[in-house]
This record gives structure tokens, sequence and C-alpha cells, in this order.
């Protein structure tokens, strides 16, 4: 997995009239640039157990180390999607207004469709950006799974592929146990990693940091990202 992370959305155009006023007020009460991250969450019946309960504690870890750094608590944004079905647990929010769901194990895995709604509300959420004359950095979608996938998903790994050239997002995976590295490679051009045990804490504690430092950078430079050593492996 490359760690040099391109911070600016290649497809972005600045929007510079100051005398505009914002059409969202959430926009108005926070005016920072904005880091969106997509968290695309595996919730097949096979995480069942203890997968899904550390899973589910390293989400509220996550938000909590977030909450942190003050500079990211305005400037990331985290959605989350989980797939066993496909459903939208949580809009992007910053932070302070993120509620951890409490993820629940059952059904396929359906990692396609998932993909291909995960990179629907990026691009849905960048034209709010880009109609409130928001900023915002190249957003993330992580995707963690201990699977394969139950559907067709080389179209969604098209989609993955194209959006990564054009630079419009940056696309990372994580295999649990049990996970198809083979389909994970294929997805995008960066490398999955394959998570040690269960070290979901440890993952979201790298996940953190490194959005910290995005989200502290200037737009158009490249930030060097912590090495994800500890808890994965290549």
């Amino acid at each position: 997995m490359s760690t040099d992370y391109p911070t600016f959305d290649e497809e972005q155009v600045p929007f510079n009239d100051e005398d505009s006023p914002f059409e969202n007020a959430e926009f108005v009460e926070n005016p920072e640039p904005r880091c969106p991250c997509v968290l695309l969450l595996d919730t097949s019946s096979s995480m069942k157990g203890s997968p899904i309960k550390e899973l589910n504690d390293g989400l509220e870890f996550f938000k909590n180390e977030l909450l942190e750094d003050d500079l990211a608590a305005k400037r990331v944004e985290v959605s989350v999607v989980a797939f066993g079905p496909v459903r939208v647990e949580s809009e992007f929010q910053t932070p302070e207004f993120f509620a951890v769901p409490q993820l629940e194990a059952h059904g396929d895995t359906p990692m396609g469709e998932a993909v291909e709604q995960a990179i629907e509300l990026v691009r849905e959420r960048k034209e709010t950006f880009k109609a409130n004359g928001v900023n915002y950095y190249r957003p993330w979608i992580f995707l963690i799974t201990d699977g394969a996938p139950t559907d067709e998903w080389e179209h969604a790994a098209q989609l993955v592929h194209e959006a990564e050239s054009d630079g419009s997002l940056a696309f990372f995976s994580v295999g649990v146990e049990g996970a198809n590295m083979e389909v994970l490679g294929r997805m995008s051009a960066r490398e999955p990693l394959q998570l040690d045990g269960l070290r979901f804490r440890d993952l979201f504690a790298w996940l953190s940091k490194s959005l910290q430092m995005v989200s502290h950078s200037q737009l158009g430079t490249e930030v060097d990202l912590p090495t994800p050593s500890g808890w994965a492996t290549i």
C-alpha cells in the first residue's frame, strides 16, 4: 500500500466567490476544508462473534481519537456503509456529530454493490461541497472485509480504478482472516493489507493518525502516511 497521499482532488474547481453565502448551515458554523472518509465495512454472517464486537469497539475508539485533535475534529468527515446487506449506517458527519453505529453481522457479502454505493456517496458529498464553496481533500474509501464478494464486483473495481486514475478518490482495503486478498488486490492500485488477527483498535489508530495528518496538510501537497506496522502485513 502506497504511503504517499496526494491531498488535492484533481476534479475540484475551487469556489472563490467570497460574497456568496453558504447554502448549508453546517458550513456556516464550520467553514473548514473537509476530509471525507467512507468506512466500507463487511458485516456479513462470517463476522459474527468476536470480529463484529472488535469492529464496533474499534469504531468507538476511532471517533474518540479524532476528537482529540481539534483540527481533525473540524475537517474529517466520516460515513459508514455496511454490507450484508448494503446499508448506509451513517451519512457524512464530523466526529462531534458522528453517531457510532452498533453493527450486527448477518447476510452475504455484496461487496460490489457496497463499493458502488460508497463511490456514489462521495460523488454526492463533493457536489455539496462545491455548491457551498467548501474546499476539500481527496476523499477516502476504506474497505474492511473478511470474505469474498457474493455479487458481481468487476464493474465496481473498474469504477475504483477510474476514480483513482483521475484523482477523484483514494481507495484502501484491509482483509481480515478469510478475506479474498486476490480480489482486494484487483479492486484498486494500492496493495491490500492483511489484518493481524482482530487488531481493529490498532487499525483504527493508524487510520485516525493518517486522517489527522491529511487534515493538517495544505491542499495540493502530498502526505507521507505512517507505515501500517504492528497490525497488518502486505
